[in-house]
């Protein structure tokens, strides 16, 4: 796969390879192939050589569920501190 097929528009694209889903998240395809071999990130083998291929709607998804993770652990960051009383001091 050339560069300039990397960076075409893949908002078309039913299935990604892991190197454009490498491009879209601004990450090694080490990275992707770890998030798909821990099945944090859904893909399936395409072919007898065993291709991986993410579905668009995988990534998008995967990708939402990052963000709903990031606000729930900001939520919990950002809670008014409230100091326990009648420890001593």
């Amino acid at each position: 796969m050339s560069d300039t097929d990397l960076h075409a528009p893949m908002t078309s694209m039913r299935f990604l390879t892991l190197d454009q889903v490498a491009v879209e998240l601004n990450v090694s395809r080490a990275q992707v192939y770890a998030l798909v071999w821990a099945r944090q990130l859904l893909a399936v083998k395409i072919g007898g050589r065993g291709h991986w291929r993410v579905e668009r709607s995988e990534l998008e998804a995967y990708i939402a569920r990052l963000y709903r993770e990031t606000r729930a652990k900001d939520t919990l960051r950002l809670a008014p501190y409230r100091p326990v009383s009648g420890r001593g001091r």
